[in-house]
C-alpha cells in the first residue's frame, strides 16, 4: 500500500512531503477549526449561568449563619455546575498534613516499631526453662529402633 502511494506521488514534491501527503487525508486538513479566547473561556454550553468560585463546601465556615446548614449554602445562591463533586456529600479533601510530614511520620513510627523489637529481643530470654534430659534419650520410648510396633508388617493384629 505505501509503494503504490509512493509511486503515484507527485513528482515535484520531496519524498517526506509526498509521504505525508499520501497518509493525511485532505479533509482532515481542511476541517480545522481555531477556537478564540472568548470561546475558550465561556463554551456556552451552560446557557450563560454564571458559576461561583471552586470552593469545596468543607472549606466553607461552618459557624456561620447559613439558610441551609447541612450544605453550607444561603437561599437564592448559585450553585455551581459541579456542585456533586464540590458538596458536602462529596469524599472530603485530606488536608490535615502534607505528605513530606506524612512520610516522616511512617519513618518515626518504623524506627519505633523495630527498637521495641530489638530491646524485647535482648531482654526477653531464649527459653523459659532448660531443656529436660533423659539416660539414653527417648529413642525405644519415642518409636525409633527397638521400638515395639503398632502394627505388624502384614496388617493382622
Amino acid at each position: 500500500m505505501l509503494s503504490r502511494r509512493l509511486i503515484t506521488a507527485r513528482p515535484g514534491g520531496s519524498l517526506t512531503h509526498n509521504l505525508l501527503r499520501t497518509t493525511v487525508p485532505l479533509n482532515s486538513r481542511s476541517q480545522r477549526r481555531y477556537l478564540s479566547q472568548e470561546d475558550i473561556e465561556d463554551p456556552n454550553m451552560n446557557g450563560g449561568y454564571i458559576n461561583p468560585p471552586r470552593i469545596p463546601r468543607q472549606f466553607r465556615d461552618p459557624y456561620a449563619d447559613w439558610w441551609d446548614k447541612q450544605e453550607r449554602r444561603n437561599y437564592g445562591e448559585p450553585v455551581h455546575e459541579d456542585n456533586d463533586i464540590l458538596g458536602m456529600f462529596s469524599p472530603e479533601e485530606y488536608t490535615h498534613f502534607k505528605p513530606g510530614f506524612g512520610a516522616l511520620c511512617f519513618g518515626v513510627f518504623v524506627a519505633t516499631f523495630l527498637g521495641l523489637v530489638g530491646v524485647v529481643k535482648v531482654y526477653y530470654p531464649d527459653m523459659p526453662a532448660v531443656k529436660r534430659g533423659f539416660e539414653g534419650g527417648l529413642d525405644k520410648e519415642l518409636g525409633g529402633e527397638g521400638a515395639l510396633l503398632a502394627r505388624m508388617e502384614d496388617g493382622i493384629d
